[in-house]
């Protein structure tokens, strides 16, 4: 069952997701060449204790930070580490979300460390495209298909292909809730778009194949021919007046 949320509770809504896109903002001046995903690790759970907020991510089906921090290759879920040491050319997915007077804020960002390839830069530039043209799919009518269309019609138009096994969802006062949002699908299929529903958008967009592997820690999702993919993430409300993205600043 989709979940319709109260005025009310789309303000608490934004709070949680607005809290989380400023650290990931705050995050991204450090994500440097030379420091460590563990480095960015302690920098988000410092910012998140200071906030008042308590870690979304950490202790969820026992995974063990407050931070996914996913290189190059890694699509989603990379356990920071401080084995793993970023460098230039780099580019790195920080993934991290809060729990806020019992809702839930969950957004992610794929950035630069350092100076990037072309290649690269296009891959990132495709990706929150994909992103920006499925939220404005969010409209009273709309049906799902359209906006997990819209990411798998951008990606795969520009030459990539969109990740099949994980997908955005619904969020509330939980973090993961109905619906499941897939980045690919039919137009005009899928439930009716009512107000009050709200969505965590996240197109995994790679840069080769679709398939994914998941290494042995269990946790970190990698593309299946090793190369790049990139992960972008906004949480958005279905209103009489269009797309409202909480996570915007």
């Amino acid at each position: 069952m989709i979940i319709c949320k109260s005025a009310a509770e789309i303000e608490k809504l934004r709070r949680s997701g607005r809290m989380v896109r400023q650290v990931l903002g705050e995050i991204r001046e450090h994500a440097r060449p030379g420091a460590t995903t563990l480095d960015l690790e302690k920098f988000v759970a410092r910012r998140f204790k200071e906030l008042g907020a308590r870690s979304a991510f950490k202790g969820y089906r026992g995974y063990p930070c407050v931070l996914c921090a996913s290189v190059n290759n890694e699509i989603i879920h990379g356990i920071p580490s401080d084995r793993r040491i970023l460098k230039e050319g780099d580019i790195l997915s920080l993934d991290t979300g809060v729990i806020l007077d019992g809702y839930y804020g969950d957004s992610a960002i794929t950035v630069p460390v350092g100076a990037i390839s072309e290649s690269a830069q296009r891959l990132l530039k495709v990706t929150e495209e994909a992103l920006e043209l499925a939220l404005e799919q969010v409209r009273l009518g709309n049906r799902l298909g359209d906006v997990s269309a819209t990411v798998q019609h951008h990606a795969e138009r520009n030459g990539y292909t969109v990740v099949r096994e994980f997908v955005g969802h619904g969020i509330g006062k939980s973090m993961h809730e109905e619906p499941q949002i897939p980045n690919y699908g039919q137009p005009g299929h899928g439930p009716v778009l009512k107000e009050g529903m709200v969505f965590a958008i996240e197109p995994m967009v790679n840069a080769g194949v679709a398939g994914v592997k998941v290494l042995d820690d269990n946790w970190t999702a990698v593309t299946a021919d090793g190369k790049l993919s990139a992960h972008f993430e906004h949480m958005v409300a279905v209103t009489k007046n269009g797309p409202d993205v909480l996570t915007r600043l």
